[in-house]
């Protein structure tokens, strides 16, 4: 069977963290009453003129800055034509022959290894309105149009549903990281048209596109990509001619679905927008910003585990959020050198586990990286055991409050005194005389139990390690 090659490119949009809209002051505030926050200029009434929002221009130069595109010191606007509802104006204003970003890419981790996904250009365009459907009726919010987006377009260079989830996943972090956008799915924030054709191996005409439009979910943009892949190679397969289309992806089918025959550029009959002045930049403005960008996930990732001794797998999780990793950097260096990986288990295990519990964000929880910091080192002190620390960190984490302060006005010390310790085994040891039995027969596991027993006498308090040792001292002697 002849081998085949998959080219997926894909053309995300990102609505851009603003308060306004993209070219009136309209709010973005999102879950308002439907036509609720509309003006004569984002409905596109007779006479009235756009202006451009500045921080949306400053957002998508800071986009293609951390993508490591090209930007442009003039960059124009453009009418995008079309008639269609959702559309007042008949119109869309984008950007089609002088975009903001050119270039640029992003790197994934695919099984061969890195791989680079090279972006073509970023350009900003509004937002149309909502159509919505309902029993017998369709009605259109036109709160959304006006929204101001990026458009980021990546080249051919996906090569199989996973990568394409790479790159999305890589995408949406580094855009959150650096504040362009909030890219919640559920609202919206991220959206992509799907561009995807498979050809002969060794052909390198690339084969006919399918464009998949208008997918909200990267686990929908997976399954129709794994459909459209194994469509488009069967009607390759059996002799049948695959035609330039747009397709929709219905989720309770498990399939796409043609809509149209797929536009190009001229049937939108682009022209340059009248009533906006082109985007001038300066090398003095573009490099204030650059200056101002945060460190991007990936060099993250490769520092703290440089600067904290934790693993390649750690370093991954901590970073995936950025306001986890501000949160474990915060903790580990108010520690003394040498406990990032403790920290680290902390903040993984425990404090993710109450995150998810409770629906919260670490931002937001009474816990702060100073009191994990504090409970990590009263461990490592031996002031507190560890099954003491994981009582008093749920406490912590909901209402505050320094572990120290707690464990002194508590008495929740450690009790590693070896006389105390030993008096509490003497008595564990003549209320288990059985148990001691067993284990010189032979079952070994009944030294655990001891130690339980003397743990659960100390109400918790005793040093595991020095109850471990002392225990198995103590029976080591009586055989």
């Amino acid at each position: 069977m002849t081998p085949y090659l998959v080219t997926i490119g894909l053309e995300t949009h990102v609505q851009l963290k603003t308060a306004t809209k993209m070219f009136c002051g309209c709010s973005l505030t999102f879950g308002e009453e439907p036509n609720t926050t509309v003006c004569p200029v984002c409905m596109g009434y007779p006479g009235a003129l756009p202006v451009l929002n500045r921080e949306a221009a400053r957002l998508t130069v800071v986009s293609g800055l951390m993508l490591g595109c090209e930007i442009s010191r003039h960059s124009t606007f453009d009418r995008k034509n079309y008639f269609y509802p959702d559309m007042s104006k008949g119109y869309q204003i984008s950007q089609n022959t002088h975009p903001l970003c050119l270039g640029g890419g992003v790197t994934i981790e695919t099984p061969e290894g890195p791989k680079r996904i090279r972006i073509h250009h970023i350009h900003m365009e509004e937002d149309a309105a909502k159509i919505n459907h309902y029993a017998r009726f369709s009605g259109v919010d036109f709160n959304r149009c006006g929204t101001p987006l990026i458009e980021i377009v990546s080249e051919p260079d996906l090569a199989s549903p996973d990568e394409a989830m790479a790159y999305l996943h890589a995408l949406k972090q580094i855009l959150v990281y650096a504040g362009v956008s909030d890219c919640n799915l559920e609202e919206g924030n991220m959206r992509s048209d799907v561009n995807v054709s498979v050809r002969p191996a060794g052909q390198e005409q690339l084969g006919t596109k399918v464009e998949i439009k208008n997918m909200n979910t990267f686990k929908g943009i997976h399954a129709a990509l794994e459909y459209e892949i194994a469509r488009q190679l069967a009607v390759t397969r059996s002799g049948g001619t695959l035609v330039q289309e747009t397709r929709r992806w219905d989720p309770d089918l498990g399939e796409t679905q043609s809509m149209r025959s797929k536009e190009d550029a001229l049937d939108y009959r682009y022209f340059p927008e009248p009533d906006l002045v082109p985007v001038e930049l300066s090398d003095a403005q573009i490099d204030l910003w650059r200056a101002q960008l945060p460190e991007a996930p990936a060099a993250r990732r490769a520092r703290m585990m440089a600067e904290y001794g934790i693993p390649e797998y750690d370093a991954g999780v901590l970073a995936d959020v950025k306001e986890n990793a501000d949160f474990f950097e915060a903790a580990a260096r108010a520690c003394k050198p040498g406990l990032g990986k403790t920290v680290s288990n902390w903040f993984m295990t425990e404090v993710m586990r109450l995150l998810s519990e409770s629906g919260t964000g670490v931002d937001v929880c009474a816990l702060t990286p100073a009191a994990l910091a504090e409970l990590v080192t009263l461990v490592d002190e031996g002031v507190i055991n560890g099954p003491t620390a994981k009582e008093l960190l749920p406490e912590v984490f909901a209402k505050g409050g320094s572990p120290r302060v707690i464990v002194n006005e508590r008495g929740l010390a450690q009790v590693s005194d070896v006389a105390v310790l030993e008096a509490f085994i003497d008595q564990v040891f003549a209320e288990n005389a059985k148990t001691v039995a067993d284990f010189h027969a032979g079952k070994k596991a009944a030294a655990g139990f001891l130690v339980g027993q003397v743990m659960k006498l100390s109400k918790g308090k005793a040093d595991p390690k020095q109850v471990g040792r002392l225990v198995a001292e103590r029976l080591a002697e009586e055989q």
